[in-house]
């Protein structure tokens, strides 16, 4: 770890898809999947607007096996995590970006119960997934502080 510096992202939300499975040549297993967070604004009315934020995510080797296996669509899950930025040119030549969550944990979100309504039980000791497929909601109180 360098000195001075910190690279952490913690998040909750929802998958928007099931996870994509590849392996690289060597054989370690990836997973790649999107993990939808919302929060609540204020416009200029008083009113709060929902907004939805979309995030990459990316993990490996036995962490991807297990998110391959049992994450899906619309599944609440606990990712922790690091942010990489990648970049490439297009076919056009135009350099391109993308922002990732190297994700070094990555846990379900639910009750039992939950679980037996919404399908196979996930491996012993993890958490089962959330009964319905929207994203969470956002705090029922919230300040209108800009900080």
């Amino acid at each position: 770890m360098s000195r001075g510096t910190i690279n952490k992202v913690l998040i909750i939300g929802r998958l928007g898809k099931d996870p994509d499975m590849r392996y690289a040549p060597s054989g370690t297993a990836i997973a790649s999947f999107s993990v939808a967070t919302n929060h609540s604004v204020k416009d200029a009315e008083g009113s709060w607007n929902e907004q939805t934020e979309w995030h990459n995510v990316k993990t490996f080797g036995r962490q991807a096996e297990f998110v391959g296996e049992y994450l899906k669509k619309g599944r609440q899950v606990f990712v922790e995590g690091r942010l990489q930025t990648s970049s490439w040119e297009d076919q056009s030549g135009q350099k391109k970006y993308r922002t990732e969550i190297i994700a070094s944990n990555v846990q379900f979100i639910g009750s039992k119960s939950e679980s037996e309504a919404s399908g196979p039980a996930p491996a012993k000791d993890e958490p089962a997934p959330a009964e319905d497929n929207q994203a969470p909601e956002p705090p029922a109180e919230e300040d209108d502080l800009p900080f």
